[in-house]
């Protein structure tokens, strides 16, 4: 695949100061539309991503728990919260319905500590007019003008380019095993907010497939797939390869990037799987497990979500042995799931072929 040399792309429609200032910034607790977040004159902040690459992401969480937020909540929202409070944003996009069922009640929480918040719903079904609507209230709510949604997909069209390299990276990961699980993981998480640069991340991103293109291919004894959310605890990936693992496919962190190809905004975000219902991840994560050559997932739970539920659903419906992780807090992977993690890839070399 070739693309343009970075010296010769142009943004029009991105303006994208070089530091953005907490007055221009906006939190988003899950991926939303972006596009009319630049649109609009903003800067996306994922929260999330702020929060899992703290220095001490557990010190977040606890620093929330003496702030009154229950021990038994789920802790991304805490980290959420406490990761707001440490940049010292003012507005927060939450998606309050098709993300976590705890979001409503932070983003009520944060109302009553002054600051300005903006619910964003996908709705059940995927109907097509309750999403444009939704971008209509989001554009409102932004302070954009009637102009801002055209200038949106404008914006669409420059970080679908940028999308464009991180599916390349997502390729090389699984056909030609250049790239590392964690660094697949890694890159495509990203694309939720562009790292609140594009042009920096566009920049990153050519410099990283320079690089990994001269790699020699990685070896593996299992091909693994990893659904469900982003997982909390670290080290993960690793473990895995000290094993002879590789993880070639990341079910949600892939969806951030828009992996399908689209013609419009409102077609690009009815085609996003995560928000909506279960069927379209059990599609997307078959058809990948053919086409990756994948012989075992893992799932990924975090404890205290609703989600949870869905496991019984991909046992029934995928095909492939699925081992069930769960957990609570930001840290390493304790003894107990190293040995859960080891038994199963036991399991799947005995059934590899020889």
């Amino acid at each position: 695949m070739e693309f343009l040399p970075f010296e010769t792309v142009t943004y029009p429609a991105l303006l994208v100061p070089e530091k953005p200032t907490p007055d221009i910034s906006v939190g988003i607790t899950s991926t939303v539309p972006i596009e009319i977040v630049f649109a609009s004159g903003y800067v996306p902040v994922d929260l999330n991503n702020i929060f899992i690459t703290d220095e001490d992401p557990a010190h977040l969480v606890e620093r929330a728990e003496a702030s009154g937020l229950p021990r038994n909540n789920c802790a991304w929202i805490k980290g959420i919260y406490s990761a707001i409070k440490k940049l010292g944003i003012k507005k927060v996009i939450g998606v309050v319905e098709g993300d976590c069922s705890n979001t409503f009640a932070l983003m009520e929480l944060l109302a009553t500590e002054g600051l300005e918040i903006i619910p964003f719903k996908y709705p059940y079904g995927r109907q097509a007019g309750l999403l444009q609507k939704s971008f209509h209230v989001l554009v409102s709510a932004l302070g954009g003008e009637e102009t801002t949604l055209r200038k949106a997909e404008e914006v669409k069209k420059e970080l679908d380019r940028i999308r464009t390299l991180v599916h390349e990276i997502d390729r090389l990961t699984w056909q030609e095993g250049k790239v590392t699980g964690e660094e697949n993981h890694i890159w495509n998480v990203s694309t939720s907010d562009m790292m609140g640069n594009p042009v920096l991340f566009e920049r990153k991103a050519r410099i990283f497939l320079e690089e990994v293109r001269q790699r020699e291919p990685l070896r593996e004894r299992i091909r693994l797939g990893f659904i469900g959310v982003p997982p909390i605890c670290g080290g993960l990936y690793g473990f895995l390869e000290e094993l002879g693992v590789r993880v070639v496919f990341n079910e949600i962190q892939r969806q951030f990037s828009m992996p399908y190809p689209s013609k419009t905004l409102l077609e690009q975000y009815l085609l996003y799987t995560y928000p909506y219902d279960i069927q379209g991840r059990v599609d997307d994560t078959r058809n990948e497990i053919k086409r990756r050559g994948i012989q075992g997932l893992i799932h990924y739970v975090q404890s205290f979500c609703y989600r949870n539920m869905y496991d019984t659903i991909f046992r029934r419906t995928l095909g492939v042995p699925i081992l069930t992780l769960e957990c609570d807090r930001p840290g390493g992977i304790d003894g107990q799931l190293r040995t859960r993690i080891e038994a199963f890839v036991e399991m799947l070399g005995k059934k590899a072929p020889r």
